[in-house]
Order: C-alpha cells, then sequence, then structure tokens
C-alpha cells in the first residue's frame, strides 16, 4: 500500500517554474547525463517541502540500453532525482553546513510503476529530521500522472571541498 501523500498535488502548478534548469545549476553541481532535474515548480521552506519534475526523452542516456525496445527509467535515477531535489531544497534552505549535499543513504525503497520516455517524473520531497552538521532524513514520493511510481526515505550528508578540489 503506497504511504499517505507528503502534500496535496492538485493545489501545485507546474507551468509556475521557480527554478529552471540554469537556476538548478547554481546550486547542484550535477552536469550532462547527471542532471535529473529539469524544473522546480514549488519550495515551501516553513513546510520544508519542495517539488520538481523532470521530462524523460528519447535522448536520455539510458533509453538506448535500458531494455531496447521497452525503455524504462532505471530506478538508481528515479533515486538519484529525488536525491537531487533533497539535496536543492538543503541548500536553498540553509540546512546542513558544507559546501553542497551528498547522497548518504536511502531507505524503505519501494518501486510501484514505470517511467518511460514521454513522462513526466513529478517529485517531492519533504524533511523529516535534520542534525545541521551531520545529516538531513528526507520522505520522498515520485508520480507519472496521478500515479505514485517511487517513494521512501533517504539521507543527505554535508559535504566539503578541500583546496585540491576533492571531497574530504
Amino acid at each position: 500500500m503506497p504511504p499517505q501523500m507528503l502534500m496535496d498535488l492538485t493545489q501545485l502548478d507546474l507551468n509556475s517554474v521557480q527554478h529552471d534548469r540554469d537556476g538548478i545549476r547554481k546550486l547542484n553541481p550535477h552536469r550532462h547525463e547527471m542532471e535529473q532535474l529539469t524544473a522546480i515548480v514549488h519550495i515551501d521552506k516553513e513546510e520544508n517541502v519542495s517539488v520538481a519534475y523532470k521530462d524523460i526523452s528519447e535522448q536520455e542516456f539510458w533509453v538506448r540500453g535500458h531494455m531496447p525496445g521497452y525503455p524504462l527509467m532505471p530506478g538508481v535515477l528515479m533515486c538519484e532525482a529525488a536525491a537531487q531535489l533533497a539535496a536543492f531544497h538543503s541548500t536553498i534552505c540553509n540546512l546542513l553546513k558544507g559546501d553542497f549535499v551528498g547522497f548518504g543513504g536511502m531507505d524503505e525503497v519501494r518501486f510501484r510503476g514505470m517511467v518511460r520516455p514521454g513522462d513526466r517524473l513529478l517529485i517531492v520531497v519533504k524533511l523529516l529530521k535534520i542534525r545541521t552538521t551531520s545529516r538531513a532524513v528526507f520522505a520522498f514520493q515520485e508520480f507519472v500522472g496521478d500515479v505514485m511510481v517511487c517513494h521512501g526515505k533517504m539521507f543527505g550528508v554535508p559535504l566539503s571541498m578541500n583546496e585540491e578540489g576533492s571531497s574530504r
């Protein structure tokens, strides 16, 4: 059974883009094939909820090789999309100390549907717990249309860059 909805999605205006790809790039370090967000459409700093989407195209790097003839978005990329939204939320809300937020782990992840080229994957994250020096815990849910296709919990961890540019 899917979990309770993190927010009422009928209240969203998906055409009201708050941050496009260029805006997302200002806070998230991901580039090229690893960019898993198209736009951020909702940020609620009081409730600690953010919503974004990824438009899935035929040009995704995985389409050719992940189930040829019946391409499905890999679950790991669905999780990565949620992690990128949680990192963006953590950064814009100044939740964690560090230069950027890394993907620290996941729990209770379930895949409940397919994501295919032509779909819009809607991603919702909500902060559950925070320790500003060590980690943030988020619940996440993902939808295609009104179908929840993935949900779980994830951990974001603060990362800092040393003078050589590698993470510590």
